[in-house]
């Protein structure tokens, strides 16, 4: 048999909406992170060629820090290594084979780096 489906309010049940935010504390503001000195952080560098339709990338992993230094990081990532790339859920996403470049310049910048896979 099929349920059936609520037609009415009250076959909602005792739930209630609210479109204000009293009593809810701490979802309309965003924490923002402190960033780390760059010798306190560890980054991994990973080279990836999966899901990439054979083109190689290098993902660089572990930055602590709020996303505007992070994205400030890459973008000089992307300017030393000329070539292109973008910041998605934490992580910098670098064109091409660029690896040892990518890590060269990170420890030049003062970081930790570790070298991942292959």
């Amino acid at each position: 048999m099929a349920k059936k489906k609520g037609n009415s309010l009250s076959d909602l049940g005792s739930m209630v909406f609210s479109t204000g935010n009293s009593g809810f504390q701490g979802f309309d503001e965003e924490e923002e992170l402190e960033s780390l000195t760059p010798g306190e952080q560890l980054l991994e560098v990973h080279l990836e060629k999966k899901g990439r339709g054979g083109k190689t990338a290098v993902i660089v992993k572990g930055f602590e820090g709020s996303e505007e230094d992070l994205k400030s990081l890459a973008k000089d990532i992307k300017s030393k290594c000329a070539t292109g790339g973008s910041v998605k859920e934490g992580e910098i996403i670098i064109q091409g084979p660029v690896r040892d470049k990518v890590m060269d310049f990170l420890k030049a910048e003062g970081y930790k780096v570790k070298r991942v896979g292959g």
